[in-house]
């Protein structure tokens, strides 16, 4: 039951659905009737499918927190009933992200601002000549935090057992006396493909080793179960979780965490503070979570997360899955069908996904090709390098050293930005990604939207500025 009086009870709020016809619909969620207007004439239904950047908000999301918003209080500060309220309310979301993610007994749910925020925390509690394993694949926000470890990028594997047998012969190699930890993602936030975590969790243990899941794509998409995958801690965003309000998280293991310094010194991590005869101060830092949630708390944010999880699970993520390969298949057939067209991969078309797919066009510049299908059809996809720039790269063929561009090539005045045509191959890419809330409509347009691009071309006149390929006015 709800904690606070006249609002939303977040459980008994969602239908649940298994085996019903009706969740092959999608969840409803904000902004699925706004409209956005064309260059060409005209307003559409907007088609949001760039999901793996920020998911809409579950309309159940928007619900429950604003039934809250009326007894908003300061987290574990005051002894007012809105202040206790909003603490036990703040309490509870950490207990059902931990049931979301079927964490072990006596593994901590710390809340941070991101999936960066959380990995760069994690970052920062490693014990003392910690030595970290990454993939080359990997997101920046789980590529680029260990700056303080000794770090070994690993090439990218083409299958997923290639990607097993990697990280065994690194490992192999490695200092075994020390400690180490293993970086990997769930699912790609370029090609949405499926890494297999748990086999490479064994890997990982095998050696002495720990593991952190990035799963800040996996997690909206499939169940995540920190049990059965074995992996030492687990990070994700609320804002790619239908729950957009700048909250992550960071569940696992307490022992590192209770051990280092908190990543943020200030009030709420520290349990008593005194001053001693020297002039100095002395420190109790608190060994729960919150010693690494100093100041006040996104206990909004925090909320939202809660809710996502459990109008997910609710829905049911056999139904969620299998609605979703419905759209992947969809959209891969319909690509498939432009010669133009080359999807991106490492392990395959048969290799398991999520709404996850990046492409390129032959003689169009990704940027440009994204323009168009937002100025011309009212699409919003994801052009450039996704925050994953050695994948992208290793994936287009380009050199690792050369410079890649998040929008379009500079153009001369009056002239159309510079394409791949002529077997130059382009340094960015374009993304679509869609989910829970994603209707077939959306997926259909876009389909047809880029077989009429490539078959006809663009119907306006574009130009680069500052660096996006943009509408010529």
């Amino acid at each position: 039951m709800s904690t606070y009086p006249n609002a939303v009870d977040a459980t008994a709020s969602a239908t649940v659905c298994a085996a019903d016809p009706a969740c092959a619909r999608p969840l409803p969620v904000l902004g699925r009737d706004v409209t956005v207007p064309l260059v060409t004439g005209g307003e559409v239904t907007y088609a949001a499918l760039d999901y793996a950047a920020s998911a809409p908000a579950l309309q159940r999301v928007w619900d429950d927190v604003a039934a809250y918003a009326p007894y908003y209080g300061s987290v574990h500060r005051g002894a007012g009933y809105l202040s206790q309220l909003s603490t036990d309310l703040f309490e509870q979301s950490r207990a059902t992200v931990a049931e979301f993610l079927d964490c072990r007994a006596g593994d901590q749910v710390v809340f941070t601002r991101s999936t960066t925020d959380s990995l760069n925390l994690l970052a920062a509690v490693l014990p003392a000549d910690c030595q970290v394993f990454v993939f080359e694949t990997e997101h920046h926000a789980s590529l680029l935090p260990w700056v303080d470890a000794r770090v070994t990028y690993l090439d990218a594997p083409r299958t997923p057992a290639e990607a097993v047998t990697t990280l065994e012969r690194a490992l192999a190699d490695r200092d075994p006396h020390g400690p180490a930890l293993v970086c990997v993602t769930g699912a790609s936030n370029v090609t949405g493909e499926l890494w297999p975590v748990k086999e490479l969790a064994a890997a990982a243990h095998a050696h002495g080793a720990r593991i952190v899941l990035d799963a800040a794509q996996l997690a909206p998409h499939h169940p995540v179960s920190v049990q059965e995958l074995d992996v030492d801690w687990v990070a994700f965003s609320g804002h790619k979780l239908y729950a957009p309000f700048g909250s992550g998280v960071l569940a696992g293991r307490a022992d590192w965490l209770q051990e280092a310094q908190p990543y943020l010194a200030g009030g709420g991590a520290s349990r008593k503070v005194a001053r001693r005869e020297d002039g100095g101060v002395d420190v109790e830092w608190h060994t729960t979570a919150a010693r690494h949630e100093a100041g006040s708390p996104n206990v909004i944010g925090v909320y939202s997360i809660a809710s996502a999880c459990k109008a997910l699970t609710e829905a049911g993520f056999e139904n969620l899955v299998a609605r979703e390969r419905h759209l992947i298949a969809k959209v891969r057939e319909g690509l498939a069908e432009v010669p133009a067209v080359r999807i991106l991969s490492l392990f395959g078309d048969d290799a398991p996904r999520v709404g996850v797919i990046s492409f390129v066009v032959d003689g169009w510049n990704s940027s440009h090709f994204a323009a168009a299908l937002s100025a011309e059809y009212g699409i919003g996809v994801r052009d450039g390098l996704f925050c994953a720039h050695p994948l992208v790269r290793t994936l287009l063929g380009s050199e690792p050293q050369a410079q890649g561009e998040c929008g379009a090539p500079e153009a001369a005045p009056g002239e159309l930005p510079r394409t791949s045509s002529g077997g130059t191959p382009t340094l960015n890419a374009i993304r679509v990604s869609f989910g829970a809330g994603t209707p077939d409509e959306h997926v259909e347009r876009f389909v047809q939207a880029v077989k009429e691009l490539v078959a006809d071309g663009a119907k306006w006149q574009y130009r680069t500025e500052e660096g996006r390929c943009v509408p010529a006015v």
